[in-house]
């Protein structure tokens, strides 16, 4: 019995009683690791190891009678920024296969944006470590605390400039649909809290406390996933899917990025698409329905309006009953020069216009460049790729097809913002996200895109429907069941019935204002614990 005891203290006091470089090691080490759970790996059991750990590590460097602020915040800021820039490394590195489509532009930028991306992030989980350390102590509500604490830190990233939600600490359950399901009543950011929270928890077993208190504090962590886990069970083992009386059909060419602006290829790429929207249907298809097809984002290597012939042979390939919606670049003449706009375009069966959306939130440094003027007096010139850069759209808008479905475009990263059927007044029947996940090849990205507005699906209860020029093509249904899939590099098209949609979630009525107002509850009472607590010793 001795031996056992000697072998679980062991582990805690590791992180304990680590000090120097070796605890800042440790904190880059346990977010690194910590990313494992998140796409393609889905190791979510992870972060029963690294959380923990994080927490002792904190009561290690934490002197709870420490009175100075100043001491604390540094303190948590300097392992919440370790730990943080481990986690965004290690989950943000794929980025640099961006800079290698054009290597002879680009390659000498790769080591800044792989390490630069990471250490901005990084920012906004020191600041949730560092405020969770102002109000530490050695009670089981520090657990709480931290989880509150880093829920604002991810929303946070989320909104401040364009925001950048990618990765929250959510995601590390997505994998599991069921575990999954909860962001229909609370959102990605309701994940991030359940996520830390419930991962934290055994880090109470080496606290000083009674047993019987640790027992009970962390079988409530587990009575809680107990619960996360049979409600999202419950929720898709009853599930009813149904479809609705349009079919779908993705196209995903899995053009390579090294060619896909070519002016040798236009016809070739135009070509591909006009071939493969003419194939024979497949399995999932229903005869004699109205169908949608969907062209990836910036298909067509040239100005769509400017070619009348290429709208002719559109609507040849089309056929009767069938519009397209396809993703392509739009010009605009401006007051001075002419203006882009990275667009969507909704086509039916004789080639007309019907409608177009233009991307609202665009990617900084990859279809617009922030601080141009000053970027261009030291050398960065042309960053945004083939043309000088994208204007944003005004708004987010739904579209409408012939039959009277609506859909919410979502272009390329828009997907990854929770909430965005908040942007529109009008209601869609399904999420419609065209992209382009070639720049990144085989590495996790693509993955991890797919997972994040897979979870669009779950939080609105609406289907999704995604082509990628390569990337994972899907139908989803509200519940976030992959219906029909390509993977990356596939090239073919998906064949599926559209499904219904699941009807107004939680998290649609409310959005993020009930785990806002937790997270900042449970800050408030951190604050009063600790200025209570001094003021009897006082």
């Amino acid at each position: 019995m001795h031996w056992l005891t000697q072998r679980l203290t062991f582990l805690p006091n590791t992180f304990l009683l680590a000090w120097g470089w070796q605890r800042r090691f440790l904190a880059v080490l346990l977010g690194a690791v910590s990313a494992f759970a998140l796409p393609p790996f889905g190791i979510s059991l992870v972060l029963l190891i690294t959380f923990p750990a994080f927490v002792w590590l904190l009561d290690g460097a934490l002197e709870v009678d420490e009175k100075r602020n100043r001491t604390r915040f540094r303190a948590g800021f300097v392992l919440g920024w370790l730990f943080g820039f481990g986690y965004f490394l290690a989950g943000l590195w794929w980025i640099g296969a961006a800079f290698l489509v054009e290597a002879d532009r680009f390659a000498w930028l790769l080591p800044f944006a792989v390490l630069a991306m990471p250490a901005g992030l990084a920012l906004f989980t020191a600041f949730g470590v560092a405020l969770a350390a102002l109000f530490w102590s050695d009670q089981f509500r520090r657990i709480l605390l931290l989880a509150a604490c880093l829920t604002l830190a991810d929303w946070l990233r989320g909104h401040v400039l364009t925001g950048f939600p990618w990765n929250a600490f959510g995601y590390g359950i997505s994998d599991s649909l069921s575990l999954a399901q909860a962001a229909s009543l609370f959102g990605i950011y309701g994940l991030t809290f359940l996520v830390v929270a419930i991962s934290s928890a055994p880090a109470l077993l080496a606290d000083a406390k009674p047993a019987a208190q640790r027992f009970r504090a962390v079988s409530a962590a587990a009575v809680a996933f107990l619960a996360v886990f049979a409600f999202g069970f419950w929720r898709t083992m009853t599930a009813e899917i149904e479809y609705t009386s349009l079919d779908i059909r993705i196209v995903q060419p899995a053009i390579d990025q090294k060619d896909k602006w070519r002016p040798e290829l236009k016809d070739e790429i135009f070509q591909t698409y006009l071939d493969m929207t003419e194939a024979p249907l497949g399995g999932g298809a229903r005869v004699g329905q109205s169908r949608l097809v969907v062209w990836p984002e910036s298909a067509l290597p040239f100005l769509l309006t400017q070619e009348p012939g290429a709208l002719f042979r559109i609507g040849q390939a089309l056929g009767n009953d069938t519009e397209l919606v396809t993703g392509a670049v739009r010009l605009e003449a401006g007051p001075s020069g002419p203006v882009y706009f990275n667009s969507v375009y909704v086509l039916d069966n004789d080639g007309t216009v019907k409608g177009i959306y233009d991307k609202v939130r665009l990617v900084p440094f990859g279809e617009y460049v922030p601080f141009k003027l000053l970027l261009e007096s030291i050398g960065f010139t042309n960053l945004a790729g083939p043309i000088e850069g994208f204007e944003a759209g005004y708004h987010q808008r739904v579209l409408s097809t012939t039959e009277d479905f609506s859909f919410l475009p979502l272009i390329c990263y828009e997907a990854i913002f929770p909430g965005v059927v908040f942007a529109t007044p009008d209601e869609p029947s399904f999420l419609l996200n065209v992209t382009n996940d070639a720049w990144f090849g085989r590495t996790p990205g693509p993955f991890q895109h797919f997972a994040q507005a897979r979870m669009r699906a779950i939080e609105t209860g609406l289907p999704l429907v995604r082509a990628a020029n390569t990337g994972i093509s899907a139908v989803v249904d509200g519940y976030g069941t992959v219906l029909e899939e390509l993977t990356v590099f596939d090239r073919g098209v998906v064949d599926a019935g559209l499904p219904s949609h699941l009807g107004t979630t939680i998290y649609e009525t409310f959005g993020d204002v009930p785990v806002l107002i937790i997270s900042i509850t449970l800050v408030g009472f951190a604050i009063f614990a600790k200025y209570n607590r001094n003021s009897r010793y006082d």
